[in-house]
């Protein structure tokens, strides 16, 4: 049952494959067979090296849109055009596995749940509304994601009608077929919308269709290059590189996160990265997993990367043998299969949730918001930012507790929060609620230090370090001179919880005293000085 899972849901992904090739190619401005061979390589490519089981590697409309932007302005014809897309390709590629290598995929965890989140919500908006003007027939504009959908609502009187009720019927057929897992709906949809051009002649009404397709793009000259092109093409790789990881690794662990999956972030990165250099050896497009794609292989009901290596052979049988065929495909059933993929990121309910929780919901707006706004890239790097400078306030900010004993046991709790917890005489033990840190422990050491002076009757304080498993040199200066001062105090201060790296970096520091004064227990701190 898993294996035949697998190949309907890959059956169900090569019927979206090949529209999104064609529309991603136009994105790019190069021939579809370009984005077709992409798919095909990098979807098998990533099948052996990589770990999601949704995921489809193929050409992605970010990495198009960037495409487009730099192959404009290639001089030498298609060649040389041809070219500078294979060396930019290329080395995207290399850049994964030099990430891989020098084992960069920690970097990864800055990109935290309400960020993919978010990112998922606005990227899944950014493809729907660029699809409108095709379900609408009407021409589509360039600039932001705001003017294509102005421009749509301005030309409502001159929607095409043929155009908007054969893609809604299809939209409609695909949302209702979803009830059904086990159906291949886009291929159902995608061959139905084939008949009904062909029999009904839909381009004869207006409809457009996706044409002539041509596989197989002309070949590179190769004796062109030079170093200066090299250098070009290295400036595009690394906006190709980081559009791409963060369009897959969204897409990637937003689909694990629903499903419980455990991705390893290194070999996604190698996955990507063999991916890439794979495509640049057939001339194809920049490849990563793009979100519509790897939905619907999702709620097709893919079971394992089987499915994906189903959708690529799919795919190669459809331009093998289908290619007349798919010649008379409507291009608003394309836009409705691209629609109907993206219906279940479009669920604000994970968003909304945030908001219950009152923790991280601005920054999946954020994410959101930045998506929309300022396109994928530097609305995911706004997240990012957003999120490391919220993670930085929390531990800045960081709330300082005051621990009591509980009843005779060796449990010291918070004191304002356990009412029962008694607080030893004449010692006050503080504990800082976050890790120490340059950017707080100037600041929690002087609120120590403000409340115990506060109290004429305190003789002892118990610092537990318990959340600072390594401090750096500035809550080390910081601690050091917050010992003296109490001690010019006269005041004794024992240290609780002290992990073995912060003893060893008090003893690189000079302080073997400090250690001395230093306990792996909030109890043993507060019997000594009670001794």
């Amino acid at each position: 049952m898993k294996i035949r899972a697998d190949i309907v849901a890959g059956l169900a992904v090569a019927g979206l494959m090949l529209p999104e090739a064609v529309a991603y190619a136009g994105i790019a401005g190069v021939a579809p067979g370009h984005a077709i061979l992409a798919a095909l390589v990098g979807t098998l490519v990533y099948a052996l090296a990589g770990r999601s089981r949704f995921a489809i590697v193929s050409a992605t409309s970010s990495s198009a849109a960037i495409l487009a932007a730099s192959l404009a302005n290639v001089p030498g014809g298609e060649g040389m055009r041809m070219l500078f897309l294979m060396m930019a390709v290329a080395l995207a590629g290399l850049l994964f596995l030099l990430a891989w290598a020098f084992r960069l995929g920690g970097l990864t965890g800055f990109i935290s749940h309400p960020v993919l989140r978010g990112f998922a919500f606005g990227l899944a908006i950014t493809i729907s509304i660029k699809q409108l003007p095709v379900l609408a027939g009407v021409p589509a504009p360039g600039g932001t994601l705001f003017d294509t959908g102005l421009a749509v609502l301005r030309a409502v009187p001159h929607w095409h009608v043929p155009s908007l009720t054969v893609g809604l019927a299809a939209l409609a057929t695909l949302l209702v077929l979803r009830r059904w897992p086990g159906v291949p709906a886009a291929l159902i949809v995608l061959v139905s919308g084939v008949a009904a051009s062909g029999l009904l002649e839909l381009q004869a009404h207006g409809v457009a269709t996706v044409g002539h397709i041509a596989l197989m793009p002309e070949r590179a000259t190769i004796p062109a290059y030079s170093p200066a092109m090299l250098l070009e093409a290295a400036q595009v790789a690394v906006p190709l590189a980081l559009i791409l990881l963060a369009e897959s690794w969204g897409t990637m662990r937003t689909l694990a996160l629903r499903h419980g999956d455990l991705l390893d972030s290194g070999r996604e990165l190698r996955a990507l990265g063999l991916a890439n250099l794979a495509s640049a050896l057939v001339q194809g497009m920049p490849v990563g997993a793009g979100l519509s794609a790897s939905a619907a292989n999702e709620a097709s009901g893919a079971r394992s990367r089987l499915a994906g290596t189903a959708a690529a052979l799919a795919l190669g049988a459809l331009v093998l043998f289908a290619m007349p065929l798919v010649a008379l495909l409507p291009q608003p059933v394309l836009a409705a299969v691209v629609i109907a993929a993206l219906t279940h990121s479009l669920d604000p309910r994970p968003i909304l949730r945030l908001w219950g929780l009152n923790r991280d919901q601005y920054i999946a707006l954020a994410a959101a918001l930045g998506v929309l706004v300022l396109g994928v890239l530097d609305g995911m790097l706004c997240a990012i930012l957003l999120s490391l400078a919220a993670l930085v306030q929390r531990f800045g900010n960081a709330r300082l507790a005051r621990l009591g004993r509980l009843g005779e046991s060796h449990d010291f709790v918070d004191a304002y929060r356990h009412h029962n917890a008694v607080m030893p005489g004449g010692i006050a033990i503080w504990r800082p609620a976050a890790p120490l840190f340059f950017a707080n422990a100037e600041r929690m050491f002087a609120e120590v230090a403000r409340r115990t002076l506060a109290e004429p009757d305190l003789h002892a304080v118990v610092i537990s370090l318990e959340e600072s498993i390594d401090i750096d040199s500035t809550a080390l200066d910081a601690l050091l001179e917050f010992d003296r001062a109490m001690a010019a105090k006269g005041l004794r201060v024992h240290y609780a919880r002290v992990h073995d790296r912060v003893r060893d970096l008090l003893h690189a520091a000079g302080a073997p005293e400090v250690v001395e004064r230093s306990d792996y227990s909030v109890a043993d701190a507060v019997r000594r000085l009670e001794q």
